[in-house]
């Protein structure tokens, strides 16, 4: 059983995602970010650095925060995911990719974007045009692969659920994936896996996928 803190955010849902299509069994710990939730003792003594998601595994004890290490625990621990398609350090490095460009860009967006608009022309400008930068890396990773480690459906892998979680906030980053057909295919074949329909809901809150 795994203690999972989480909120509705890309980083939670990239583990939740991970949780369902391994089929782990999971109690879920919502912790509201909007109310500071993440700042009381309880949590920080599980995520010491105040940030969803974390987990205790109760069978190992083992205890992580930050998604991109709780990914690599969780696939590690349960041998899926990672290395079905031969790419190991494929799929390591295109989490690396999302956990230093891709999520943390994106993220500036909707700050500055998304919740703050108008409030500074320069960070909108210079953020989104590295949005779309990398929106154009990682097209041509997708022309003629189903999956950023590789072709076929043994090649699916954590960094998808890393990345995608961030892609399907598009509209938050006034992204037209229409201009992205390979991402776009991406996104919507993962958007159809019913792991993905299931941890894209937690900790449940009734939002919809966005379909582009």
């Amino acid at each position: 059983m795994i203690d999972f803190y989480t909120w509705s955010t890309p980083n939670g849902r990239k583990v939740s995602i991970l949780l369902e299509e391994l089929g782990v069994a999971y109690e879920i710990h919502a912790v509201n970010i909007g109310r500071d939730e993440q700042f009381a003792p309880e949590f920080l003594s599980v995520a010491p650095n105040n940030k969803i998601p974390a987990i205790v595994d109760r069978q190992t004890g083992q205890t992580l925060m930050e998604s991109g290490a709780i990914l690599l625990y969780l696939a590690k621990r349960h041998g899926k995911f990672l290395t079905e398609g031969g790419e190991e350090w494929r799929v390591v490095e295109w989490l690396m990719w999302q956990m230093a460009g891709f999520g943390p860009t994106l993220g500036q967006v909707h700050h500055f974007r998304f919740f703050n608009p108008g409030k500074s022309e320069y960070a909108e400008t210079r953020f989104g045009a590295e949005a779309r930068r990398l929106y154009g890396v990682l097209d041509a990773r997708l022309r003629g692969r189903d999956f950023v480690a590789g072709q076929g459906p043994g090649a699916y892998s954590i960094a998808d659920m890393a990345i995608w979680p961030w892609a399907a906030r598009f509209e938050r980053q006034g992204i037209d994936l229409s201009e992205f057909p390979g991402v776009l295919a991406w996104y919507r074949r993962i958007a159809e896996r019913e792991a993905v329909q299931r941890g894209y809901d937690v900790p449940k809150i009734g939002e919809a996928i966005p379909m582009p």
